[in-house]
């Protein structure tokens, strides 16, 4: 386990996020996500950073995908039937959009889905936790929180 976040601590956020599901069944699958929020890190500054981690289990079992392109691009996505948009309509859809004004340091990725088991999950949470610590220039010093959370659940923080 991470030197910040404790086994016990993961364990009992965990047991509490689907805990929360149970209480309200929804008619979709939620995903159980890992929200890390940042300090001391300017993203005018500091470069930016990317990578993949491969999680043990499966974070989203029925992904959906839409094709964002050119004509071209949407004639290959129509034929064999996947969703798809062009140029202007992605256009339309933005200014449809409030415009965002605040600045905010917060990064979020997908661990896993509310049928897992805590095992399962522990596992994913600790795997990005640390792989994503591991981005950041400053490692732990530029995480300000760490929380996971379900789809319409309630966050559980864990650092």
């Amino acid at each position: 386990m991470s030197s910040k976040v404790s086994r016990d601590t993961l364990y009992e956020a965990v047991r509490e996020v689907l805990h929360g599901n149970q209480r309200k069944r929804r008619k979709f699958l939620e995903t159980v996500e890992l929200q890390i929020s940042l300090k001391n890190y300017d993203p005018q500054k500091d470069k930016r950073f990317s990578g993949t981690v491969r999680l043990k289990s499966t974070p989203r079992p029925k992904f959906s995908v839409c094709v964002l392109g050119d004509q071209q691009h949407c004639d290959e996505a129509k034929a064999v039937d996947i969703p798809h948009m062009d140029i202007e309509a992605l256009k339309k859809l933005n200014k449809n959009k409030k415009l965002v004004k605040k600045l905010v340091l917060c990064l979020a990725v997908a661990v896993g889905h509310v049928k897992m088991t805590d095992d399962e999950l522990v596992y994913n949470i600790h795997l990005a936790v640390n792989f994503l610590v591991s981005l950041l220039k400053k490692n732990w010093q530029n995480v300000r929180a760490l929380y996971i959370k379900s789809t319409m659940g309630k966050p559980q923080r864990l650092y």
